[in-house]
């Protein structure tokens, strides 16, 4: 292995999740209830970006604790709550969701977050928004 290698690889080995652009994204989430008239289009955070992956074909030549499978994953989060209009009396009209604070590179905590990518999400309104 070349001097210029080794180096390389340590280099991007110590820094490589302080180049990451895992950071809060704003996103809107469509929310609604069958029973309710309307649907509510909240503005929220979520973490988003890339992470540094080391890819598990160089396991041979580097030390276990060196390989990841990082994800874009809440450090601080808070929970805020909406109020969904055009609820009958008997439903509840309260929506409480994640707002990310800060995010950072790490493994997925499936307490928390959704660590499984789906094929097609639909995130839209079927009745009218208020």
């Amino acid at each position: 292995m070349s001097p210029f290698f080794a180096m390389s690889l340590l280099f991007v080995l110590t820094f490589g999740q302080t180049a990451s652009l895992c950071a809060p994204s704003e996103y809107i989430i469509h929310v609604e209830k069958r029973e309710c008239a309307y649907c509510l289009a909240i503005n929220t955070t979520i973490c988003a970006g890339f992470c540094m992956t080391r890819d598990s074909n160089g396991k041979k030549l580097l030390l276990r604790s060196a390989l990841s499978q990082n994800v874009c994953t809440y450090k601080d989060m808070l929970y805020q709550t909406a109020l969904i209009p055009g609820c009958p009396r008997h439903i509840v009209p309260y929506y409480s969701y994640p707002v990310a604070v800060s995010c950072k590179c790490g493994k997925c905590n499936t307490d928390y977050s959704d660590c499984v990518h789906e094929k097609v999400r639909t995130n839209y309104c079927t009745k009218p928004q208020k």
